[in-house]
C-alpha cells in the first residue's frame, strides 16, 4: 500500500537575522530550555533577562555578522537545501508521496510550523530525524519533547523517532570521505564535538560516549594511529565543569608541542553554522596559529553533500519500510 510519508528534520535553530534584537530573541528561547539550563527558573530567569542577554547579545550578534551570507542564515540555508535534496531522492525511491520540512528548536521554521506543515500534506506516517548524530538529553531529547507536545495536540499519525546514528556505518563513510578530500598525513587530526556540562553525564547522559565511538570509527577507517589524531569539546557556556579536553586548549597545546599542521572536522555538526564556521574555522586558526602552528585546515561539515543525503536516505528508508511492514 502507498503511503504519504512525512519526515521532521531538525536542528538547534539560528536567529532570523544578526541583528541584536533578534539574536537576543533567539538566545532567550535557547537559555530559557530546562533540558540546557538546569536550574530553577526562579533563580535564572531574573539573572538570564538583566545580566546575560543584555550583555551576551550584542556580543553574539556582532559573531553572527562575521558568518551571515546574501541569502541569510548558513545553518538555515543549508539544512533547507538537504531537505530539497532529501525529498528529490526520497520520492525518487519509495512508494507514495514523500514530504519533507525543516523545524527548529529555537527560531524558524519552528517545529510546530514544520509539523502544520506536513499535517497539510496529510501525512499517514511520520518519520523524525534530528540531525544530532550523537545522542543528548540537550539536544535530541529536547527534540522528543518538542514534537510529542505538538502530536498530543493532533489526531493519531504513526511515528517513529530516530535517535542516533552515531555508529551508522554510512555516517561513518560520509565523514571518511569528506575528512579524505583536505586532510593529509603529515597532519594531525583534531575530532571537535560541541561541549556539554559534566554534571548531564553524571546523570546518564551517553553523549560522550557516542563521540568516543564515532572518532574511533572514523579514526579506524582512516588508518590513523592512536597519536595521529584526538579528540576535544567546544563551546564552553558559563562556569561550570564541562566536558575535556577543551578544543582551543588542545589547539594550543597540540601547537606548542610541535605539531605545526592541523585538520579539524566536527562531526557532531550536520550542517555548518556559527559554532563551526566562527569559532572553529576563525577563531579556531587564530588561536592555532598565534600558538606557534603553521598550516589550519578546517573540514566542512557533511551539509548538503551527496554522501550526506545517501546516509539519510537509507536511514529513513529503513526505518519508513519497518513501520510499514508493521502497520
Amino acid at each position: 500500500m502507498k503511503k504519504s510519508l512525512g519526515i521532521l528534520l531538525t536542528n538547534t535553530g539560528t536567529p532570523d537575522s544578526p541583528s541584536v534584537a533578534d539574536v537576543k530573541h533567539y538566545l532567550k528561547a535557547f537559555l530559557s530550555d530546562p533540558r540546557v539550563v538546569r536550574l530553577p527558573a526562579v533563580l535564572w530567569q531574573p539573572l538570564l533577562r538583566t545580566v546575560i542577554l543584555p550583555k551576551r547579545s550584542p556580543y553574539s550578534a556582532a559573531l553572527y555578522q562575521k558568518i551571515w551570507t546574501a541569502e541569510g542564515s548558513p545553518l538555515r540555508t543549508t539544512m533547507l537545501a538537504l531537505s530539497a535534496a532529501l525529498e528529490a531522492e526520497l520520492a525518487s525511491q519509495l512508494p507514495g508521496a514523500v514530504h519533507v520540512a525543516v523545524g527548529m528548536h529555537y527560531g524558524n521554521p519552528s517545529i510546530p510550523a514544520a509539523l502544520e506543515h506536513l499535517r497539510l500534506k496529510k501525512i499517514e506516517e511520520l518519520v523524525v530525524l534530528p540531525l544530532f548524530p550523537q545522542y543528548s538529553t540537550s539536544t535530541t531529547e529536547t527534540t522528543r519533547m518538542q514534537v510529542q507536545a505538538c502530536l498530543d495536540k493532533t489526531p493519531e499519525l504513526p511515528s517513529s523517532f530516530i535517535s542516533h546514528y552515531a555508529q551508522y556505518p554510512l555516517y561513518i563513510d560520509a565523514l571518511v570521505k569528506q575528512i579524505q578530500k583536505q586532510h593529509t598525513p603529515d597532519r594531525h587530526l583534531l575530532f571537535s564535538f560541541h561541549g556539554l556540562p559534566q554534571y548531564f553525564v553524571k546523570k546518564g547522559d551517553p553523549y560522550p560516549e557516542h563521540c568516543q565511538q564515532t572518532a574511533s570509527l572514523v579514526a579506524q577507517a582512516l588508518g590513523l594511529s592512536t597519536h595521529e589524531w584526538t579528540l576535544a569539546y567546544q563551546s564552553r557556556l558559563g562556569y561550570a565543569k564541562w566536558l575535556s579536553p577543551y578544543t582551543f586548549e588542545t589547539l594550543e597545546a597540540l601547537a606548542k608541542n610541535g605539531q605545526k599542521r592541523i585538520s579539524v572536522v566536527c562531526p557532531g555538526f550536520s550542517v555548518d553554522c556559527l559554532e563551526t564556521l566562527e569559532e572553529i574555522q576563525m577563531r579556531g586558526k587564530e588561536a592555532f596559529l598565534q600558538a606557534g602552528g603553521e598550516d589550519f585546515q578546517y573540514i566542512p561539515a557533511l551539509n548538503a553533500t551527496a554522501a550526506h543525503i545517501t546516509t539519510l536516505v537509507e536511514m529513513l528508508k529503513e526505518t519508513f519500510l519497518h513501520y510499514t511492514s508493521n502497520s
